[in-house]
């Protein structure tokens, strides 16, 4: 058994850290860090983990390069410290896109980052919709992975929106936009996009029913928006009569904000695995969703040697 609960949470989103020890009754445990004047980013942990079960929770979004590295000085710290197991909570994976090699002389830049979490220290791994299932594998240590799922069915029937259509932005969504059309017991069309680019798509066409109806296009990352607004626009073309938007990662870089604020888009149900406090400032349209009390539970359930899928049946 291990010793006593305890969370730290990084720079990078302290809003989710709080919800999170709130749910769980556990307060944050104290943590000095701040960069040297060259960039350099320091840690010291201000309590005494020794035997503690212990969970770092640090998404590695914008800026990306900078949260990652502080997660894994946070892990060394820590597993230095003599910590009885240390658990990398990490909603959002950075990188998880470079999951493959799809071209001549490419990274796979997804199980570099996983053996950088390893060496770090990590004994386990917390992570939410991960870009493709399989980046499971890159890790030599346990992986519990979460699905937004159920937030989003809750969100989305609470919307009680009648001829709703779920639709997946691309053939890698299929399989979770028909989970959730299942769940729901609604309609379920696909749209067929070419990736012509870094951040570029190109759509094609609809495949399925959608003319006169309510649709809601689900993705997992929503990042510069060009394939949702894309989507959206062709959803109309085919007769849509209302588009709204669901994303579990609500990365929202470079000129997604303006694209939806102007975009037919009704509204967009977005979580909370990265901070989006400043983001609804800028754009009217978003719906936050917390995740905290799912990812709560689950940590609540790996400290007490539980079942962490049972959270989905």
């Amino acid at each position: 058994m291990y010793g006593e609960l305890m969370i730290f949470g990084g720079r990078a989103h302290p809003e989710l850290a709080m919800e999170i020890s709130a749910y769980l009754g556990v307060p944050l445990g104290k943590v000095d860090c701040f960069n040297f004047s060259d960039g350099e980013i320091f840690c010291q942990l201000q309590e005494n983990v020794r035997g503690a079960d212990t969970f770092v929770i640090q998404p590695t979004c914008s800026p990306v390069n900078t949260n990652l590295v502080e997660l894994l000085i946070m892990l060394d710290a820590i597993k230095r410290a003599s910590a009885s197991r240390v658990t990398a909570v990490v909603p959002y994976y950075g990188y998880g896109r470079q999951d493959k090699k799809d071209a001549p002389r490419v990274p796979i830049t997804a199980k570099l980052v996983a053996d950088l979490v390893d060496q770090a220290g990590a004994d386990r791994i917390l992570t939410m919709d991960l870009h493709a299932t399989q980046i499971q594998g890159f890790f030599n240590v346990p992986v519990d992975h979460l699905f937004a799922a159920p937030v989003m069915l809750e969100a989305i029937r609470a919307l009680d929106i009648p001829d709703l259509v779920i639709v997946s932005p691309d053939a890698g969504g299929v399989e979770r936009a028909r989970a959730i059309a299942k769940r729901l017991e609604v309609g379920l069309a696909i749209v067929d996009k070419r990736r012509v680019g870094p951040n570029e798509a190109a759509v094609m066409h609809v495949i399925g029913d959608v003319q006169g109806k309510a649709v809601l296009i689900l993705d997992d990352i929503i990042d510069t928006a060009g394939t949702l607004t894309h989507t959206v626009a062709s959803l109309i073309e085919h007769g849509a009569e209302r588009v709204l938007a669901a994303g579990v990662h609500g990365i929202l870089s470079g000129p997604a904000l303006e694209r939806l604020e102007s975009s037919p888009v009704e509204q967009i149900l977005v979580t909370n695995t990265t901070p989006l406090e400043e983001k609804l400032e800028r754009c009217s349209k978003l719906r936050p969703l917390s995740v905290a009390p799912l990812l709560g539970e689950a940590i609540r359930r790996i400290h007490q040697n539980s079942s962490v899928s049972s959270l989905f049946v």
